[in-house]
């Protein structure tokens, strides 16, 4: 808002002042128009006020009680294109600033403001100096003097538009920190947390209260590096143009949880300066992590499938049915497993049979000499899959309890998760397929278990014809 542009009158508008004859800040005669800078003469401060009321944004004008225009911001010449020494000592707006037809609705929807208590709202279509219309929204409220009597009305307005572009934007904020069905975190650019909504707040597992103010890498155990190297992207340089799905594993009271969160961020800068200030960044996000569970499970069945069916047409071209189990191997390995070890029943006790190498990535071979018995203790996994004539799963624990653990068991140093699935032919179990994973892999799950009975169906197959064959 502006100043008001007549002398005298702009350092006394108030509830608490009067100059004594009318309206506080007002006279029956508004005199002259006062610069900017000031009249010599004026009240102390009122140079001030002037610059105060001037530099407002919503536009303002004040009526004394006789409904005479005393103060006209720069704002109100703005919205209208009236200048302060054209409005200021009008008797209301009849004539130039509302049409004539209108003009006692207006004036008395405005003065009634003066009788009320608190602030009233209104609507009005007033008129600019070029003739055009223009739809206003109004706060007005009386004014009184120091004897407590009314005297006089201030009148707070700007174009509808813009004031239901503010309560739009008002509105979608509010929205966004409290009912979005998307989390909404604010980070300074400190990159601590300042506001969290709800879906936020269950998301990273604390209250609303708790996570503000808290190192983002007290919330998230994994991951946080690339979540900050984000924000202070976005500080520096500006939101990117796609959102990004960042994986992060986060501390919680049940255990550590893995996520994956589709991230939008923006940059956050001050309206009110000439330079952009950063104040932080918006940070939106969705879990979408049972979506990319699926796509991940989905990409797997297709490899695997299309490695089944090729392991098939390979297998089916070779005349020894050892050479096309060890092919099946071969490609059943690729993304599944680091070592696969075949060892076939023999009376009592298993043989290795084929191997991948111990020390080194390599193809699945025929043991060279023959097969060698299999030095299994009680209760190894491989002779438990025998015994239950079904699939055992099994993982050592971390550092050197791992080579120990895999040592013990007759596997290859590097051995840290097992797979033993028993292979089965006409009714008969002809030994154990033994996948083995790397510590640096995550451990066998449920359908890694139904893959290796799959590829462990077919190897029996290709082991039972390589027996009969060898009887007859």
């Amino acid at each position: 808002m502006g100043a008001s542009r007549s002398s005298g009158t702009t350092d006394e508008l108030g509830p608490d002042e009067d100059s004594g004859g009318g309206p506080p800040g007002c006279s029956a005669d508004p005199g002259p128009p006062a610069d900017d800078a000031g009249i010599p003469g004026e009240p102390p401060g009122s140079e001030l006020l002037a610059a105060l009321l001037d530099g407002m944004d919503a536009a303002l004008c004040a009526f004394d009680a006789a409904g005479t225009v005393t103060h006209w911001n720069r704002e109100a010449e703005r919205v209208l294109g009236w200048t302060a020494r054209e409005a200021v000592g009008r008797t209301g707006f009849a004539g130039w600033a509302v049409r004539r037809a209108d003009a006692d609705e207006v004036r008395a929807r405005l003065m009634s403001a003066m009788d009320a208590p608190g602030r009233q709202v209104h609507e009005f279509a007033l008129l600019r100096k070029d003739g055009g219309r223009v739809l206003v929204r109004t706060q007005s409220a009386g004014v009184r003097g120091a004897d407590g009597q009314p005297a006089g009305v201030y009148c707070a307005f700007s174009e509808v538009h813009a004031q239901i572009d503010l309560e739009r934007a008002i509105a979608l904020s509010e929205a966004l920190l409290e009912d979005a069905s998307w989390g909404v975190v604010l980070v300074d650019v400190d990159l601590r947390p300042t506001v969290v909504n709800a879906y936020a707040a269950r998301a990273l597992g604390g209250g609303h209260t708790a996570l503000l103010g808290r190192p983002l890498g007290e919330l998230v155990v994994q991951g946080v590096e690339e979540l900050e190297a984000a924000l202070h992207h976005v500080l520096a340089e500006g939101p990117p143009s796609a959102p990004a799905e960042l994986w992060v594993t986060l501390r919680t009271a049940e255990g550590e949880r893995r996520r994956c969160w589709r991230s939008g961020f923006l940059r956050l800068a001050s309206p009110l300066t000439e330079e952009p200030v950063p104040l932080g960044v918006g940070w939106l996000f969705r879990d979408v992590t049972a979506g990319k569970l699926a796509e991940q499970e989905a990409d797997r069945l297709r490899f695997r499938t299309s490695q089944l069916h090729r392991a098939a047409r390979t297998a089916s071209e070779c005349e020894d049915p050892m050479e096309a189990a060890t092919s099946l191997l071969d490609f059943a390995l690729a993304g599944f497993a680091d070592h696969v070890l075949v060892d076939l029943v023999a009376g009592e006790r298993l043989v290795r049979t084929a191997a991948t190498p111990f020390d080194a990535p390599g193809p699945c071979l025929l043991v060279s000499g023959g097969a060698i018995p299999a030095r299994y203790g009680p209760g190894h996994p491989a002779l438990r899959s025998v015994e239950r004539t079904g699939t055992v799963r099994t993982s050592a624990g971390a550092g050197d309890a791992a080579q120990a653990w895999a040592a013990e068991r007759r596997w290859p140093r590097d051995a840290a998760h097992a797979l033993c699935a028993v292979l089965r032919s006409r009714g008969r179990t002809l030994g154990v397929l033994t996948f083995l994973r790397a510590a640096n892999r995550s451990a066998f799950e449920r359908p890694d278990a139904a893959y290796a009975e799959t590829v462990a169906a077919r190897v029996a197959g290709a082991v039972d014809l390589a027996q009969v064959t060898a009887g007859t």
